[in-house]
């Protein structure tokens, strides 16, 4: 099978997510990730562009969120592309979470914080609840993807997830 490549580039506006879900689950499926996969598939990829969609309307409106959708011999991923400048204390959550593997809790009164900075209404919202709010978004990626890598380079930062095909072992070519 020959790895192939599905890109995604929407303008930051939130009915978009759930475009990008759609078809990251239709590709996941065409790509042959088990049926029992694909709603976390769904709500990571929909976790995951609602964070660069709120970063990108906070920080650079202008430009489009990116989402490549990649099925290779042995796995699918994921990899979202946010154009907004360093986040400084969320990206080094992300980093810690992604190095652990995933899965995070947030103690009761941090989660109670962030949902109250996650309304952009929210009065008094400052940098801090921006913060805890990308926070909160950033653990439940780390706690629904086994596989999540994270890469800042000149163009932004790329949340890279992957998860195992359902391939059968004889499909797989011998390495040598």
């Amino acid at each position: 099978m020959e790895t192939t490549t599905v890109t995604v580039r929407f303008t930051a506006l939130p009915a978009h997510v759930r475009t990008a879900r759609l078809v990251a689950a239709a590709v996941a499926r065409r790509s042959g990730v088990e049926e029992s996969v694909l709603d976390e598939v769904r709500l990571a990829v929909g976790e995951a562009c609602s964070r660069a969609v709120d970063l990108h309307r906070r920080h650079c409106p202008g430009e489009p969120v990116t989402v490549a959708l990649t099925d290779g011999k042995t796995s699918f991923s994921v990899e979202v592309v946010d154009r907004a400048p360093e986040q400084g204390d969320a990206e080094q959550t992300l980093g810690r979470l992604a190095e652990q593997g995933g899965s995070a809790v947030l103690e009761p009164a941090t989660a109670a914080v962030v949902e109250q900075a996650s309304s952009p209404d929210a009065a008094g919202y400052t940098d801090e609840d921006e913060q805890l709010s990308d926070a909160l978004g950033l653990a439940v990626i780390s706690g629904l993807v086994d596989d999540l890598e994270v890469t800042r380079s000149a163009t932004g930062l790329a949340l890279r997830m992957t998860w195992p095909l359902d391939v059968p072992v004889a499909a797989i070519p011998a390495q040598h």
